[in-house]
């Protein structure tokens, strides 16, 4: 028996959405505070599903780093690994909410703290007491976070914890894009599971930044043109045991080395944000490899919890939990 289910490594944010649904950006009056961050919300995520959850971030010395801390430890989300790092920011996100195919977003990460990460950060956090870690694209973006990360890569392996990537991709964060799949393919030989949206499989191998469009500021979403399926073999070739593919609406598909597909329909629902859905996936989706689900039925737990994250406002705070989670796919007919 290890001490932790599931440690998340890097991200983390306050994240003003706005309060004024449907406005444009110029006419929103209020925005809502929550916090964020893609292994934030996994590690929220798998905490409201019952998982044993560390986050490993950084956070500045100053008020959003005191209201990020404050609010994982209300979600019994362990804190006492993430360093304040002096000079420094906490990074903020400002998001517009414009159903149901707009979300425009600005990241404020010049100085962010949880880039400082490093190596030694990674030695004084648990890894060994984890039975998985859960490692993020946008922590390869540069150092010293990039070295801490492959390190953690390195340890989990060693400690014989299950290390799950998010691909996580943001092109405004990396000097040229093409960097990005440099440092995906070059961790992925440490990676267990490698989970992400047919975008990211296409930034992983991008040739040509032209191949890019980022309309009406929806920098995590953007449109990344590429072969998906000879992509999706080229990743799988690196070495990792799967690479799950998040199709929204259609599901989730978990592509095995041997060329087998295994595919989990999604839950038809009503959009208001898809901000924070992928996240409440991989949340889902480790929780039920951690408890020993195959697959499909992981998929389908991953697939429930992003559905029900669509239909709020928010990543983090409105992550669902495991009873309501179960009784949401009851009521659609089971796993």
């Amino acid at each position: 028996m290890r001490r932790y289910d599931l440690i998340t490594m890097g991200r983390s944010s306050i994240d003003l959405y706005s309060n004024d649904i449907g406005a444009a950006f110029p006419d929103i009056t209020s925005f809502g505070a929550y916090i964020g961050g893609s292994p934030l919300n996994i590690a929220v995520g798998a905490s409201r599903l019952g998982l044993k959850t560390v986050l490993l971030t950084a956070v500045g010395v100053d008020k959003i780093g005191e209201f990020i801390l404050e609010r994982l430890q209300r979600e019994e989300v362990e804190t006492r690994f993430i360093p304040q790092k002096t000079g420094a920011r906490s990074s903020a996100v400002v998001l517009g909410i414009e159903p149901p195919d707009r979300f425009p977003i600005t990241f404020y990460r010049d100085n962010a703290a949880d880039i400082q990460l490093s190596i030694d950060d990674v030695l004084n956090t648990p890894i060994a007491e984890a039975r998985a870690v859960q490692l993020s694209g946008v922590a390869l973006t540069r150092e010293p976070s990039r070295s801490a990360t492959f390190f953690a890569a390195e340890q989990a392996r060693a400690a014989g914890a299950t290390v799950f990537l998010d691909l996580d991709f943001r092109a405004d964060g990396w000097h040229d894009p093409r960097a990005y799949g440099l440092q995906i393919r070059a961790l992925l030989p440490l990676v267990d599971v490698a989970i992400g949206t047919e975008e990211e499989i296409n930034a992983a191998m991008l040739r040509r930044p032209e191949d890019i469009t980022i309309r009406h500021s929806q920098i995590t979403a953007p449109e990344i043109r590429g072969e998906v399926e000879t992509n999706i073999r080229a990743l799988l070739d690196k070495g990792v045991e799967a690479l799950v593919v998040k199709r929204g609406a259609k599901g989730a598909d978990v592509n095995l080395p041997d060329g087998s597909v295994v595919s989990a329909p999604g839950f038809p629902v009503e959009v208001l944000s898809v901000l924070g859905a992928g996240d409440a996936f991989a949340a889902g989706f480790i929780y039920g490899r951690l408890q020993g689900w195959d697959w499909y039925k992981s998929a389908r737990m991953g697939n429930a919890c992003g559905a029900m994250v669509v239909m709020r406002i928010g990543c983090a705070d409105f992550t669902p939990y495991l009873d309501e989670t179960l009784a949401f796919i009851e009521a659609k007919g089971g796993f």
